[in-house]
């Protein structure tokens, strides 16, 4: 088996005037879960559907579970747009048949009855989509991308508008994806849940891509030192502290970004001076903070349509 399930090398896309996506290069290992994450309009989106071979890329290849060739109609690859689209007036049980023979699988019941069951759903097969909640329906569009057992899934913003606890089903029904070999593609907006799943990160911002790599290899490179703090009565921090180069507000805790040469014995006594101190703890910036310190809203141009 390729050790990669999708391969792009010098792929670009254009649509009029504006570039949507500039060249790049990526590859995504089989069996991992590979996160795109970016702001709105930086081309996730785009690059997603030139995998899936529903837009063509102007330049460079696409390779998909081995082929460079074929079309979007591919059984091995299961897709959940950003647009839901259910048949509104179907029962739960017709139309993931329906998505299921569509992808070449015959005999779906038993996989439906599985997917149904895992995601808490095994009472919903004879209700209709239009008596579905958001998030009910958004569980059936789920599993009608994967209920063919496809080798390679890709998610557009699976994540959005759900609840805590149907996220948290989701998120293990992902999880168990990739254990059992498949191939996860997802975008998101939420920073924390991408470092909670993702094996590797790729950021796309204003068409270009910005980060490729293990989280643990981000971290690294994004890896100045951070120090939490919070004073009791939430006191105010001393006004100059040598070695501080940026605080950043975290509402019950400030997170001090710090020099090279900083000195945490002397910052700890400039705070105790001033207050108690109930929080003192050195930590690495999340991907949340990497996020925002690439793409600040004031390096953001207004959406163009393309994301």
């Amino acid at each position: 088996m390729n050790s990669m399930a999708v391969e792009l090398h010098g792929v670009s896309k254009k649509f009029g005037s504006h570039q949507a996506v500039y060249p790049m290069d990526l590859s995504v290992p089989t069996g991992s879960i590979y996160g795109f994450i970016g702001p709105n309009g930086s081309g996730k989106t785009t690059t997603m559907r030139m995998i899936l071979r529903i837009y063509k890329p102007d330049t460079g290849s696409v390779t998909v579970l081995g082929s460079d060739r074929g079309d979007c109609a591919d059984d091995r690859v299961g897709y959940l747009p950003e647009e839901r689209g259910l048949y509104r007036r179907m029962t739960v049980k017709r139309v993931l048949r329906y998505f299921a023979k569509i992808k070449g699988l015959q005999r779906p019941d038993a996989s439906i009855e599985r997917w149904l069951t895992e995601l808490g759903a095994k009472d919903w097969h004879k209700k209709r989509i239009d008596q579905l909640s958001k998030g009910m329906a958004q569980k059936i569009q789920f599993i009608s991308a994967v209920v063919a057992n496809p080798k390679l899934v890709i998610l557009d913003e699976p994540f959005t508008g759900l609840d805590p606890v149907n996220m948290e089903v989701l998120r293990d029904a992902v999880l168990k994806l990739r254990d059992a070999g498949t191939t996860v593609i997802f975008s998101t907006h939420d920073m924390g849940m991408a470092e909670e799943m993702c094996d590797r990160v790729c950021m796309i911002f204003k068409g270009n891509k910005v980060l490729d790599d293990s989280l643990e290899h981000i971290g690294h490179q994004y890896g100045e030192p951070r120090l939490r703090v919070r004073l009791s009565n939430r006191a105010p921090l001393p006004a100059v502290m040598a070695g501080v180069l940026e605080r950043i507000d975290r509402g019950r805790c400030t997170d001090l970004v710090l020099s090279k040469d900083a000195n945490r014995r002397e910052i700890l006594q400039s705070l105790m001076a001033v207050g108690d101190v109930e929080h003192f703890e050195m930590v690495k910036p999340s991907l949340h903070d990497i996020f925002i310190s690439i793409a600040k809203p004031t390096a953001i141009e207004p959406d163009q349509g393309a994301s």
